[in-house]
């Protein structure tokens, strides 16, 4: 990795770089964003990212569990292929190259607030930081007050990469808590495989409370990058790591365990109000942030780049390859 960033650097060290923001909910599954047409959730920070770019009706993870799917996500590489990193609650060896490392090595300013990669030990490999990152949390303002900790510390003019991960809408729920926001039991979404009984409601509206909690955050970071002058040199991403926490999703290999919410936008390089239908995972966004940089991925990265599915301007399916 290394090797290529030293001979990609000319290049890489153009000033018109992207910054790249990365924001990953914790076990939210598709279609629960208001613009993939749920209404049980209102997600307006997701909605804004999706009109002006581009919205991935066919996003998959590439395990349904937090751990491995965010080594993968890191690594570009599938979960068989990254040893213990592919693993829940275990270890992340160094070997592994991570994205957020070769944007660093060609001299992006990089962090993280929040869940990063985790569970799981990255120490016991000699790592001094998260792979997503140098952590700038900030337990006292939260998530926000964390990307703006980053945003104070990153140095004037130089590009960077920021990993917000929230740990919503991952369990416990506070129970009620959809119904104290206003939601009703008629709102709730009930997949055909769970009884349809109020209790059952009751906790996916205390999902979907923690799901637009997670929208709400990012709608402030938004703010934050467009009020500094930044949001439309900055490649955003809002997807989850995997799907909800209920019977018959996470943990499973079905649709609500394994298909993610997933929009990008990337200012005026990606033409908006476009739904791409093609297969696409997680592990193609590694390699998708190399090439926006300037950076050639590396061969070992066995995801796809989803570059030129962004800068087409069609919609539906765009590469009948990946299908």
């Amino acid at each position: 990795v290394l090797i290529l960033v030293i001979v990609a650097a000319p290049h890489a060290f153009a000033a018109d770089r992207p910054n790249i923001f990365i924001a990953i909910s914790d076990d939210v599954s598709f279609p629960h964003a208001s613009a993939h047409g749920s209404k049980m959730v209102n997600t307006p920070a997701f909605d804004r990212v999706a009109a002006d770019g581009v919205l991935f009706n066919n996003a998959f993870c590439p395990a349904p569990g937090c751990s491995p799917s965010r080594a993968a996500f890191l690594t570009g590489r599938h979960i068989w292929m990254i040893e213990e990193a592919g693993t829940h609650a275990s270890y992340f060896q160094a070997k592994y190259k991570t994205f957020p490392e070769a944007l660093q090595a060609s001299g992006y300013f990089v962090g993280a607030t929040g869940k990063a990669w985790a569970p799981g030990n990255f120490r016991h490999n000699g790592r001094e930081h998260n792979p997503a990152g140098k952590s700038y949390g900030a337990k006292k303002s939260g998530y926000v007050g964390g990307f703006e900790n980053f945003m104070s510390e990153r140095p004037q003019d130089q590009p960077f990469c920021f990993w917000f991960g929230s740990s919503d809408a991952h369990r416990s729920y506070k129970k009620g808590s959809g119904l104290a926001k206003g939601k009703t039991l008629d709102q709730a979404e009930v997949p055909a495989f769970l009884p349809d009984h109020p209790e059952i409601r009751s906790d996916l509206l205390d999902y979907a409370f923690e799901v637009e909690r997670f929208d709400d955050d990012c709608d402030q970071m938004l703010k934050i990058l467009e009020a500094a002058g930044e949001l439309d040199n900055t490649l955003v991403i809002i997807t989850s790591d995997n799907g909800m926490p209920f019977p018959r999703c996470k943990a499973t290999l079905y649709d609500l365990g394994t298909r993610v919410p997933l929009a990008i936008r990337w200012g005026e390089k990606v033409q908006g109000l476009r739904e791409v239908d093609d297969f696409v995972s997680l592990c193609d966004l590694a390699p998708t942030f190399l090439e926006a940089v300037g950076l050639k991925p590396p061969e070992q990265m066995t995801g796809r780049s989803l570059t030129p599915l962004l800068l087409s301007k069609k919609s539906g399916q765009v590469d009948a390859s990946r299908n």
